[in-house]
């Protein structure tokens, strides 16, 4: 079972983040409505007997409501010197939200699942590129959304997800809600 733990985003701001295209070649945009903010992945290949365990460790969290904003876009790698391999919209500096990612990674790990020892870079993806040549595209899409600023957003929850890879995208499933309190 392949699961994450994720901020799910309000229907216009799905919207909005939908509306961030350009037509680059081998890129993958991601399926309207399925944009999300990842806080913490946790594997593809979970025994889903560890998912009750998991969910009583998320449960226990306790980080306030916060607002969030998204703003900017980005790519990965961030060096121009290599092609992109997924873009993304980012977000405003906001401590809660790191707050948030800490406790679901100690969670987590409470839960028997291990720190994976990246930095932490919220962003929500917009698009996966196939290809390992640059294409001058994405520096116009770069700039041409580079103010790119939606309204802030309410997080009063999170969802434990789990992912399906399909040949139309990954299907995700909402498996437990956790309401943001403190």
């Amino acid at each position: 079972m392949r699961l994450f733990v994720a901020l799910d985003l309000p229907a216009a701001l799905k919207a909005d983040l939908g509306r961030l295209k350009l037509d680059i070649r081998y890129a993958t945009w991601v399926r309207p409505g399925t944009h999300h903010l990842t806080l913490r992945f946790l594997g593809g290949a979970v025994d889903e007997q560890a998912v009750p365990r998991l969910a009583d460790a998320l449960s226990a969290i306790t980080v306030p409501p916060f607002d969030l904003t998204v703003q900017g876009v980005g790519r990965f790698p961030p060096s121009e010197k290599k092609a992109a391999r997924v873009l993304w919209a980012g977000t405003a500096p906001s401590p809660a939200l790191f707050d948030l990612h800490g406790a679901v990674a100690h969670a987590a790990q409470q839960a028997g699942f291990p720190l994976d020892g990246t930095p932490y870079h919220p962003h929500i993806t917009l698009a996966r590129l196939k290809s390992f040549k640059a294409d001058p595209r994405v520096e116009t899409f770069l700039n041409e959304y580079a103010t790119f600023r939606a309204e802030p957003f309410r997080a009063d929850s999170f969802v434990l997800f789990s992912s399906a890879l399909t040949p139309q995208g990954a299907q995700y499933t909402p498996l437990h809600t956790f309401p943001l309190k403190g």
